[in-house]
């Protein structure tokens, strides 16, 4: 009974910890984010673009980091979160505000907001789902992952102005309000993401795995502009063409 205790106590002392080197990493995401708004309000779009996958990388790590060094802790998830909401909930949608829809007044303004207070609503389901341990929840994500969403638009504005467009307008302009809706309704959804989780990092691969990831990291620089958006607009849109098919799948058997 005392065992039982001791463990409860140190479980609780144990959530209640702050550790130094997840929140690093945390640290550095939310001053990527930052930065991106700074760049985003000086018009530097590529440059708040490219904060915008720091950030992403950076809070990819974070959580790696806490598990690998049994770190993990109440304190680093709230944290996490509202370094989320600043790099990909604001920075963001500064971004594709000042880019692409500024000039379209009160549904520019709303159209931002509406991208910001889905991933706020993105975040806070995700807090709630913390102690779901399912198999299921391990290999997926209940609705578009923040960070993805927001490195989808960081690749279509870097995109864009690769192509000459250091400002949207027409059919520029129109392609990013759609993709921003679609992101914004596929955050909130309850469509499922692949979340990639259960791959063991730590584990053997085989050859052929090594060489892939050489190959997709040298595609990546061969022209990130390109090659990140086309990556993260895929993933976007692949949850919702899973469960097209898996529709009519259903369909077809009833």
């Amino acid at each position: 009974m005392k065992d039982d205790q001791s463990l409860d106590k140190q479980v609780t002392q144990r959530s209640k910890s702050i550790y130094i080197l997840p929140n690093l990493f945390t640290s550095a995401s939310l001053f990527a984010g930052f930065y991106s708004i700074i760049a985003a309000f000086n018009s530097h779009f590529v440059l708040a673009s490219v904060c915008i996958y720091i950030a992403a990388i950076m809070d990819s790590l974070d959580g790696r980091v806490a598990r690998l060094t049994n770190t993990q802790s109440a304190f680093g998830a709230e944290y996490d979160s509202l370094a989320d909401i600043v790099s990909f909930g604001v920075a963001p949608a500064l971004i594709i505000y000042f880019w692409a829809v500024n000039h379209l007044g009160q549904f520019g303004w709303a159209l931002a907001f509406i991208y910001l207070a889905c991933v706020g609503l993105r975040l806070a389901r995700f807090n709630t789902q913390l102690d779901d341990n399912t198999p299921e929840s391990k290999r997926y994500f209940t609705g578009l992952p923040c960070p993805a969403s927001a490195a989808t638009i960081a690749g279509f504005v870097w995109f864009c102005n690769t192509l000459g467009h250091t400002s949207a307008e027409g059919w520029v302009t129109f392609f990013a309000t759609i993709i921003t809706l679609y992101l914004s309704a596929m955050m909130v959804s309850n469509i499922k993401f692949r979340s990639f989780k259960d791959y063991d990092l730590k584990g053997k691969v085989v050859f052929t795995q090594t060489v892939f990831v050489v190959f997709i990291i040298a595609i990546i620089f061969i022209d990130p502009s390109v090659t990140l958006f086309v990556i993260f607009m895929i993933y976007a849109l692949s949850g919702s063409i899973t469960r097209v098919f898996k529709g009519k799948q259903t369909a077809q058997v009833k």
